[in-house]
């Protein structure tokens, strides 16, 4: 099978994997049938996809879900292809998780404060050993803390970290906290007021990990099996960086073409970041426990602790997710993102619902997203589902002014052109959606729920989610 196109096995394993839940459920049918975009056109029919074809649009080779549904996992299915030899993933495929890493590891540390060996409220420099986070006038007004690291309030930069490819050196901890060579980020500090904003921070949980390592004097990974995933029973799951040959069943990272990363996984020495290796069934025991620590059911963490854990505080995030829904259904979400990996979990806080959803494409983000709102409708979920637009119809020659490259300041550069007589937008490298318009300035996409917001031809808003940024024409 090595010599047969990539297409053709993802479209063989596929067709395999679909007559086989077919036989399995009319649930698991419902989600493979039913992906759906961001937004749906106002007054058009709704818009569905199938697993299989979206696999294929997006180039993502495989997927592992997870669905979780009264308390258990209702089930595990993988689909698709784990890596350029072909062979197929399985519910046991391990993955990359990315940022999902960091709602196991907050976990970790907070089983370490229920145990006396972490303070949520103490400056973190008393913990330190091995490092110190640079004092400087924001610090000196307001401390650091775990609980401010835990909830990106704690004024760290470093968004996220890239990993190192299999040819580079990989740097241990500090010199990545000091933005030191071999490390491929800048120096994590304080920048701005603690305590104040929210301003996600990879960096703030490279900072926890070094807590974790120096109150416990033992390696990140053996702290995280010992508190975390052995209790759990998160068998195929580790922190080992690289991953640890005994694991076999491993998918091998693309890009958004579809084409296998040179060297394949990159190393992640930010473990409590991004560090975690998974199957989706380990990651659906995990959602569980954190439901079941809020009912007293958890060996991990105490009622108190789970409930500190998914306390809602500024930018809507907690001190592991960000936390949605309703007072009544509150859910609790995280996503992740590694070269070649997307990764996406959810749990309703107290209904017994949720799911898990791993892939090994670039462009694994969208598909996960899309098979959300498929699980949320085939089991009735209050959240994630589409929203509707109205789109209305421009002439060429309003449409050709906004064609052009934009720049938005620290993030690069976006390309809007003339397919025909539709605008589409190049948003992400490779990623080409049609543009629809809303009003003469005001345009969005379906895929995504994202939306440009023109103040003049030259100038303007892009919005997803809860970013927010100005862009403007790029004069070369």
């Amino acid at each position: 099978m090595k010599n047969l196109p990539l297409s053709f096995l993802v479209a063989l394993l596929l067709g395999a994997a679909t007559t086989q839940v077919h036989a399995q459920s009319k649930e698991v049918e419902a989600v493979i049938n039913g992906l759906r975009p961001a937004v749906s056109l106002e007054g058009a029919p709704p818009t569905l996809y199938t697993l299989t074809d979206e696999m294929r649009k997006l180039h993502v080779p495989g997927v592992s879900i997870a669905v979780i549904h009264d308390g258990k996992v209702a089930w595990s299915q993988g689909f698709g292809i784990a890596g350029p030899s072909g062979h197929a993933v399985t519910s046991q495929t391990m993955f990359q998780a990315g940022s999902v890493s960091k709602p196991v590891a907050a976990m970790a540390a907070l089983h370490l404060v229920d145990e006396g060996k972490l303070s949520l409220d103490t400056p973190v420099n008393d913990t330190l050993k091995s490092w110190k986070l640079p004092d400087n006038a924001f610090t000196k007004v307001t401390p650091v803390t775990l609980r401010l690291l835990l909830s990106h309030t704690a004024g760290t930069t470093v968004h996220g970290f890239q990993g190192y490819a299999a040819d580079q050196k990989v740097p241990p901890l500090v010199s990545v906290l000091n933005g030191i060579p071999p490390a491929n980020s800048p120096p994590v500090v304080v920048d701005q007021p603690v305590g104040t904003n929210y301003r996600y921070s990879g960096g703030g949980y490279a900072i926890v990990q070094q807590m974790m390592i120096d109150s416990t004097g033992k390696t990140f990974p053996d702290i995280l099996d010992q508190t975390v995933l052995k209790p759990i029973g998160m068998s195929h799951s580790s922190f080992s960086q690289p991953l640890d040959q005994r694991f076999q069943n491993v998918a091998q990272p693309f890009d958004n073409k579809g084409v296998a990363i040179a060297g394949g996984a990159h190393s992640y020495p930010e473990m409590a970041a991004a560090g975690l290796w998974t199957t989706a069934p380990d990651l659906a025991a995990y959602v569980l426990e954190v439901q079941k620590a809020l009912n007293g059911k958890s060996n991990v963490l105490s009622v108190a602790m789970a409930r500190e854990m998914l306390k809602k505080g500024k930018g809507d995030s907690s001190l592991a997710f960000r936390i949605g829904g309703s007072d009544k259904g509150p859910y609790f979400y995280h996503d992740g993102s590694n070269a070649g990996y997307k990764a996406t979990i959810v749990g309703y806080a107290y209904s017994g619902d949720g799911a898990v959803i791993l892939t090994n494409g670039d462009q694994g983000f969208q598909l996960g997203n899309e098979i959300l709102r498929s699980v949320a409708a085939a089991y009735n979920w209050p959240d994630f589902h589409s929203i509707e637009r109205r789109a209305v119809t421009l002439p060429t020659s309003q449409l050709a002014p906004f064609a052009g490259t934009f720049t938005i300041p620290d993030l690069g550069d976006f390309e809007i052109r003339m397919e025909g007589d539709q605008l589409v937008a190049e948003i992400w490298k490779g990623v080409v959606d049609p543009l629809y318009a809303s009003s003469p300035k005001d345009f969005f996409l379906t895929s995504q729920a994202l939306q440009l917001n023109f103040t003049d031809a030259d100038h303007g808003t892009i919005s997803l989610d809860d970013f927010h940024a100005e862009f403007a024409r790029a004069h070369r």
